[in-house]
């Protein structure tokens, strides 16, 4: 059986027909989840705005200017 450990506590849980919260094991902890994406603590790159992710010769970041 396949086991992965759940995004926010790291609990082992089964990944089965039976998991009714997986990835996660409880119903707790996938609104923990849920509301860090809400206060944007999560977020998903746009792999279009390379800029951001440039560094330039001298190791500094990038003026978003």
């Amino acid at each position: 059986m396949l086991t992965v450990n759940c995004p926010t506590c790291q609990t082992i849980v089964d990944w089965d027909d039976e998991s009714q919260w997986k990835p996660f094991c409880s119903e707790r902890c996938k609104l923990i989840d849920l509301g860090d994406w809400i206060d944007e603590k999560h977020k998903i790159v746009d792999k279009d705005d390379k800029q951001e992710y440039l560094i330039p010769d001298n190791g500094l970041p990038l003026s978003r200017d």
